[in-house]
């Protein structure tokens, strides 16, 4: 069982150069949402006066199509957040969105269920276990784009989607908060998040560009090279997560990561691992992981979520 990790455990893809994709080297130069939670031509601010815990206690108005917006700072970044990762356990979002500080995070998440922003589920899994969740709704997501409170390249999402896929999708923010941590420890910066959603989306649309008359698995093993990415037996796995970000010398990475749990396949999972994604899994779930890549004879690391 591998518990502890550290950023530099991770063997980064190879790095992106003038060869690269030009589309993608321009994606890579964008600012985060921690640079652009505000736009000139989408807020005014509101003074308010009664705030006693800071400036991140004051308000902006943020216009929307046809009603307007009092949100703190902090309600901005829970909107961006959820907006990227589609759904948002609170019992996480509390503890790295908010340094533990639930009663603030309770405080904003009425605020924006009262301006109908998001949404709070309740996602069940194995046994007994439940927990609560964020979705943007539909004028949530419509408002960080009008707003243009994220980049134009970061996709966002809104509503929940299959209850199974529901409650491996709320694994993904505490993952990613754990490995941006240790970029940024290591002196790097994210750049951007991509599900696996959306990659699917991107690779499949190019796999169905090749030409009948072109060698197939020769093609395949070329888009798969343009995403960065490996053909393992006659398929092209995709992460549940990359991670676009920049090392201390401002050179350009891509992390792929996967929550491995009991419910994968043996096959499943034997292709993530040879495709050289990093497996993340939770501490009960390890040792059975553990066994079935033995029984494959695959070296792999398994990193604790």
């Amino acid at each position: 069982m591998d518990l502890p990790y550290n950023v530099s455990d991770f063997a980064f893809p190879s790095r992106w150069d003038s060869d690269s994709d030009p589309t993608v080297v321009e994606r890579a130069g964008r600012p985060e949402i921690a640079d652009r939670t505000r736009t000139e031509s989408a807020r005014d601010k509101d003074s308010d006066s009664g705030a006693s815990r800071g400036s991140d206690r004051s308000r902006t108005i943020y216009r929307g199509r046809e009603r307007e917006y009092s949100l703190r700072d902090s309600e901005v970044r829970t909107l961006a957040d959820v907006g990227r990762f589609r759904v948002v356990p609170t019992e996480d979002l509390a503890r790295f969105g908010y340094q533990g500080d639930q009663a603030r995070m309770e405080a904003d998440i009425r605020n924006l269920r009262k301006h109908g922003l998001v949404e709070q589920r309740l996602i069940e899994g194995h046994s007994s276990y439940s927990t609560k969740a964020l979705t943007l709704t539909k004028e949530g997501h419509r408002l960080l784009k009008r707003a243009q409170i994220v980049p134009d390249q970061q996709a966002i999402y809104h509503g929940l989607v299959k209850p199974k896929e529901a409650r491996h999708d709320a694994e993904l923010y505490r993952l990613y908060q754990k490995v941006a941590r240790e970029i940024e420890r290591s002196g790097g910066k994210v750049r951007r998040v991509i599900l696996d959603l959306e990659l699917k989306k991107d690779v499949y649309r190019a796999l169905a560009r090749i030409r009948p008359d072109k060698d197939e698995a020769y093609e395949r093993i070329s888009v798969a090279s343009r995403f960065d990415l490996k053909v393992v037996g006659d398929k092209i796995p995709i992460p549940d997560l990359r991670i676009e970000c920049e090392d201390d010398s401002r050179e350009v990475h891509r992390l792929d990561l996967e929550v491995a749990t009991r419910d994968y396949r043996p096959h499943g999972l034997g292709e993530k691992a040879k495709a050289g994604f990093h497996l993340f899994a939770r501490p009960q779930d390890h040792d059975r992981l553990r066994r079935v890549l033995d029984s494959q004879e695959i070296t792999a690391r398994i990193f604790a979520l």
